[in-house]
Order: C-alpha cells, then structure tokens, then sequence
C-alpha cells in the first residue's frame, strides 16, 4: 500500500522532459492572441469565449506528423463549434439547468467515442464539456448563433491557417503521417461509461451545492476519469486539484488588479503559452495556467464578481474530482471483479 502510495505522488510530482514543446506553444499563442486582439479592436470583447474555444483546435496533435495533426485540428474544431452551438441553443430556450446537465454528459461520452475512434490526441471530451456548458450559462438570443459561428469558425480557420504556416516554415513536409482509425475496444467503451457517469453525477451534485458554474465541476470528472490506468486517472485528479488551488491564487491576484480588457488578453495569451509549455509534462504544473486562463476567458465574455468565480472554481473542481476519482476506482474494481468471475475454475 506505502508502495503503491509513493507511486502516485512520485507521478503527481513528475516533471518529463521537454519535447520540442515550445513550437506547440508558439501555434497556441499566435492561435488566440490574433482572434482576442481583433475582437478587442472592434469592440466585441463579449465574444472573445468563441474565439477562445476555436483556437483550442490548435492544441490537438501538438507531437504529430502535419497530416494527422490538420486533420486533428480541423475535426476537433468542427466539433468545438458544434458544443459552442449546442450550449447557444440550451442558453437561447432557457433550457433549466439540470437538462443542460444531462445534455453535456451525453456530448462527454459521445466526444470521448469519438476521440478513441479517431485517435485524437488529446483524446477525451473536456474542451467540448467547457465550451458547451460555458455557452450553455451565457445569455443569448436568437441572433447569437450567427456570432458563435462566425467568430467560431474564423477563430478554427485561423488555427489551421497557424499550423500549416509553421509547419512550412519548419520546412515540415505536409505529406507525412497518416493515422488510420481505430476499432474500439474495451477500454475506450469503459471511458465513455465513465465519463458519462461521472459528468452527470458531478454536474447535479455542484448545482445541488454550488449552484452556478456546474460545468467546472463536469470538467473536473472529466479530468479524473481520463486516462486508461486507476493509478493514471487518481494521478490526474490530484494533479488537476492541486493546479487548480494554486491556478486560483493567481487568478485572484489578476482579477484583484481590474485591468483593462486589452490587458486580461495579453495575459491569457502569456498563461495559454505557459500552459502549453507543460501540459505534455506535468498535468498539475499546467493547471496552475490554465485555471486563471479560463477564470479571465469566462470574465471576458460575462462579468462576474471575482469572488464568485474563484469559490465556484474551487468547490466545483472539488466535486468533480473527488467524483471522478470514485467514479474511475469503482469502474477499475468492476472491471477485476468482471475479469476474476470469468476466469476457468
């Protein structure tokens, strides 16, 4: 058990090497700074959230070939702009909460399917769980779908546009590569149970006890059911914890400043770098920059006392992870359990 124990903290605390991971950060930051700075220039600062959500396709396939990484991109941002849509229209029919709850958890398991099936990498649902549920508690009209997809969209564009003017630049040739799918096996099908459980617990559980921001608490799940391991996914979940608690001292202390809006985006773009400079190499380290990354990104698009934010960063990620965590043990000792009954006598 002491053995078993010095692992996990031995994997909460590991840093891996660094991987060529500057040139991912170069395509993140270049990806939303010029979406955020068109927007502030034109006086639309409320829809920075979309931008920011299409630029997250720059963020798949940071280690592969230039082939399956546009591919990547380009499916992951299609459906980042179909979450954005889907939690517009959630937002736009007053859907009650608790729909919107079950909605997200559905997107979860199917994004994560979905990603198995086509090896994304990162593989898994937690941009789309972000992206819907933040869409889904921004208030909006008929009229906003027409904002969401064009900013949406151009902010996507912009990010293939990115990766394959580095990869020309880098003098990588665009032909290599070549991912096929995959067959989905067992352990994919467990992820997307898991994950569709643990979201959905999760989410009811923070509107029960927090009430707003529930979909912080379903992201939380998400991080701590990825992962195809126990020991992987109870890693993750500490990791994401502990980031997040230090993330949120940092954020308190940018929020405290008020700062101009074309100041919060320099600072996200400096955050999404430096979250990108170590997400490959430790979960926890990254959480630090990306939880004030995502406070100020919410704050953009929809002002919220900072107060409110940070305690509802903190609690939700709390439930989350601490039902992601029994979610992802309790999935491990089914599946032993499965396994030793079906074994010859």
């Amino acid at each position: 058990m002491k053995d078993s124990r010095g692992r996990v903290w031995t994997g909460v605390l590991r840093v891996a090497p660094h991987q060529g991971d500057h040139r991912a950060a170069l395509r993140a930051a270049v990806s939303i700074a010029v979406p955020l700075v068109v927007l502030w220039g034109i006086g639309r600062v409320d829809l920075s959230i979309y931008a920011s959500f299409g630029a997250f396709a720059s963020l798949y396939g940071r280690h592969d070939p230039f082939r399956d990484r546009i591919r990547m991109q380009a499916g992951a941002g299609a459906m980042m702009i179909a979450a954005m849509l889907c939690g517009t229209a959630l937002s736009v029919i007053g859907a009650p909460a608790v729909v919107s709850v079950v909605v997200v958890a559905a997107i979860a398991s199917g994004v994560t399917l979905l990603s198995y099936a086509l090896r994304w990498h990162p593989p898994g649902a937690l941009f789309p769980v972000f992206a819907t549920g933040a869409c889904a508690t921004i208030p909006a009209t008929a009229s906003s779908f027409l904002s969401v997809l064009g900013v949406a969209s151009l902010s996507v564009l912009f990010s293939l546009a990115v990766t394959s003017t580095v990869a020309l630049a880098l003098r990588r040739a665009p032909v290599t590569g070549g991912r096929e799918r995959q067959t989905v096996g067992a352990v994919a099908w467990e992820m997307t149970l898991t994950v569709g459980i643990a979201t959905l617990a999760a989410g009811i559980a923070a509107l029960l006890i927090v009430g707003s921001h529930w979909y912080w608490a379903m992201v939380g799940a998400v991080a701590a059911v990825s992962g195809a391991r126990t020991s992987a996914r109870v890693i993750r979940g500490i990791q994401r914890l502990l980031g997040t608690l230090l993330g949120v001292l940092v954020a308190a202390a940018v929020l405290g400043l008020a700062l101009p809006p074309l100041a919060v985006i320099a600072i996200v773009v400096l955050l999404q770098t430096a979250a990108e400079l170590f997400i490959g190499r430790n979960y926890g380290i990254a959480m630090v920059f990306v939880t004030p990354l995502a406070l100020l990104m919410v704050s953009l698009a929809s002002p919220t006392p900072a107060d409110v934010l940070l305690r509802d960063r903190v609690v939700d990620t709390i439930i989350g992870v601490a039902i992601g965590t029994v979610v992802a043990v309790a999935s491990a000792a089914l599946r032993r359990a499965h396994g030793s009954s079906t074994r010859p006598a």
